[in-house]
């Protein structure tokens, strides 16, 4: 099961001080726009998104069809078919993609500790 990159989705109170603050550690801009309150900020292979007022808690993100670097995946296993094989296994989807449709999708699920996890596939 390929998930694309990983990255873990913050909610914060205020983007310029959390963006400034992720700065100190090291962290760079590899996306988003503080205006619409979202950044996505770099480490390494680190990769975390900022985003204020977007949502409540905290959200682990794959998103299938990219590398850690926003780059489109020459291979990788799509949103739909990632769906079906989690729900063959017994795994609730909480939104749940359209299996009959093609590009991009996203679909949440909670571990057991009711930790959200998003699949977003942006192509």
């Amino acid at each position: 099961m390929k998930l694309g990159a990983f990255s873990v989705s913050l909610t914060v109170k205020d983007i310029k001080k959390s963006k400034e603050f992720y700065e100190k550690l090291g962290f760079e801009a590899l996306g988003g726009d503080i205006s619409q309150n979202w950044l996505i900020l770099k480490n390494e292979s680190c990769v975390i998104g900022l985003f204020q007022g977007m949502f409540e808690k905290n959200i682990l993100t794959f998103n299938p069809g990219w590398n850690q670097n926003a780059e489109n995946l020459e291979g990788f296993t799509d949103i739909r078919n990632l769906q079906k094989q989690l729900k063959e296994q017994g795994v609730h989807i909480i939104n749940e993609a359209d299996e009959s449709g093609a590009g991009p999708a996203s679909f949440t699920l909670e571990d057991p500790d009711g930790n959200a996890i998003l699949f977003d596939q942006h192509r």
